[in-house]
């Protein structure tokens, strides 16, 4: 058996060598007419890409307002915000009544992923049993149901 037209056995380092083809010799500028990339070397007559040491800039379109300026920028990120994960209080319906809810618990109960920074409790659905639930905020109206179903609020930084 021949591997690429050589004998398997005096395949050495100093036999190998690249398929035809597989590696392209570089275009020599600059060497006359004949060769196809004299004179001007593919860079044209005069202007901003024929002068030497220009490089392209990163996002320059031609002089064009580049896309970055013209999109609009809105709002503002602060760089030591936590990601908090929401619970609905109708996703609380799950524990049993006096339980206690805790970050732990609902990631036991894969309500919450592990990533989230704490857990922020909204008031979206019912809730029909008190429960201590334990959570770094509440909304306006999550508490008030909690309340009313005879439960308790507690902020904690977890």
């Amino acid at each position: 058996m021949a591997l690429g037209g050589k004998d398997p056995m005096s395949l050495t380092l100093q036999t190998l060598s690249n398929a035809p083809g597989a590696r392209k010799t570089r275009m020599r500028v600059g060497r006359g007419i004949g060769s196809g990339k004299g004179k001007t070397c593919g860079k044209g007559h005069k202007g901003q890409m024929a002068r030497k040491g220009h490089k392209r800039k990163l996002g320059f379109e031609g002089g064009q307002m580049r896309l970055i300026r013209r999109l609009p920028k809105r709002g503002f990120k602060s760089r030591g915000r936590q990601a908090l994960a929401v619970v609905n209080v109708g996703d609380l319906r799950g524990f049993e009544p006096g339980g206690e809810v805790t970050r732990a618990a609902l990631r036991a109960r894969r309500i919450v992923s592990g990533a989230a920074g704490g857990v922020k409790i909204l008031g979206g659905g019912d809730i029909d049993r008190a429960l201590m639930v334990r959570a770094r905020a509440f909304s306006a109206s999550a508490r008030a149901k909690i309340v009313a179903a005879g439960g308790v609020c507690e902020v904690v930084r977890d």
